[in-house]
């Protein structure tokens, strides 16, 4: 059984599926492993480094990819353009792809379908679940927090003013006014580091629980009554409200976003499509030069004009929807990216590396396509909804 690591090529993005001590470990299991040369680079790995941990360097993606039964990438799969070719086009039928698939995704539909079509055995590493045994391979976890971190980071770079109040012999400068959307991994990083860098920050979660986290790290909780049985589910995270209660949910922050110099919107719903929370009207009521940061963008995003992969402006609002914000700590993302794939390869291959234990709970949540069927509950959801809305 051959492991393959291909260079990842989606734009900007730096990160690596594996480190030469994670090939290592995939080694002792019994694989054999392939990468592509130059696919540690952004992360200063190089390939004799691969080779030593007992790597096989190939030339490029088309070789990789033709020559793997397991395909390991961080990202869901995009067209080469060097190659002229989609890597989804690339993958072996009846091969096996492990990665960041978004499957619920609307943009991504047609990479899921391909997969079905090609006999495909693909697992999203966004569809493991929060229980315990899980923690180790928690990719979306790890990747959570560094995007918190490095949304604020980034917000503070868009927007044309301070975060912190600063006092001049003219006057005194007020702190930037940051709300955070969304108070999971992501937002909880986001208020602590808006927070060490001087801003007024508030929070909204539909979770109870949620809000209390976020007020022990200095938020002012903004209330939003609403039966936790509607807003809690399994794993503790939030479940799809329906649009009575989202119409709710935004008639809350309409009046917010007029004071907001940075938004953080990071409201997901796991295995599903994004709720959307900021309408373009809504938009058109916030400053010039304040920053929307729609971390929920590979989910389809919580603001209703978000464009996927770009930062745009309108009416001097800028609109950011970077979709690989941890590939800019390509670093330690990657570390942990890495050991997160090769603790859930090692559940999945417990039985052997060619007998993967499709009925461990971590494995069916994170299945998407299999046996040239779509088998993932949100993906098939969201695609009946998107079917409903263009019969209608």
């Amino acid at each position: 059984m051959i492991i393959g690591i291909p260079k990842e090529i989606l734009p900007e993005e730096a990160r690596v599926a594996a480190i030469p001590e994670t090939v290592s470990k995939y080694i002792e299991m019994g694989f054999a492993v392939n990468v592509e040369s130059s696919a540690g680079r952004g992360i200063g790995v190089e390939d004799n480094e691969y080779a030593n941990a007992g790597a096989n360097i190939m030339p490029d993606a088309k070789v990789v990819f033709a020559s793997s039964d397991i395909v390991l990438k961080v990202k869901q799969p995009y067209f080469n353009e060097a190659l002229n070719l989609h890597e989804a086009d690339l993958l072996p039928n009846n091969s096996t792809l492990i990665t960041f698939l978004h499957p619920a995704t609307p943009s991504n539909h047609d990479i899921i379908r391909k997969l079905r079509d090609k006999n495909i055995t693909s697992f999203t590493m966004d569809g493991i679940p929060r229980i315990s045994r899980a923690q180790r391979m928690d990719a979306l976890t790890s990747m959570s927090m560094i995007t918190g971190y490095k949304a604020i980071l980034l917000a503070a770079d868009y927007m044309p003013k301070f975060i912190p109040m600063y006092g001049t012999a003219i006057g005194t400068i007020p702190p930037a006014n940051i709300l955070v959307i969304g108070t999971g991994v992501v937002g909880l990083q986001a208020i602590a580091t808006g927070k060490r860098l001087g801003g007024v920050v508030k929070a909204l979660d539909i979770r109870k629980e949620a809000c209390t986290q976020s007020q022990s790290l200095g938020a002012r909780i903004l209330e939003f009554d609403i039966p936790q049985e509607l807003a809690v589910g399994a794993g503790g995270y939030a479940k799809a409200l329906d649009e009575t209660w989202l119409n709710k949910e935004r008639h809350l922050i309409a009046p917010l976003l007029r004071e907001m110099d940075i938004v953080i919107l990071s409201a997901l719903v796991p295995g599903e499509v994004s709720p959307i929370l900021i309408t373009g009207d809504m938009v058109g009521t916030m400053k010039y030069g304040s920053v929307i940061m729609d971390i929920s963008i590979d989910q389809g995003g919580n603001c209703e004009i978000t464009t996927p992969g770009q930062v745009v402006q309108q009416g001097g609002v800028y609109i950011c929807g970077t979709q690989n914000i941890p590939g800019r700590v390509a670093v330690h993302a990657s570390w942990l990216y890495a050991h997160n794939m090769y603790y859930y390869i090692e559940n999945l291959c417990k039985n052997g590396i060619d007998k993967f234990d499709l009925s461990d709970e971590i494995v069916n949540s994170s299945l998407v396509t299999n046996q040239g069927k779509i088998v993932h509950g949100g993906t098939l959801k969201a695609m009946n909804q998107l079917k409903q809305r263009i019969t209608i």
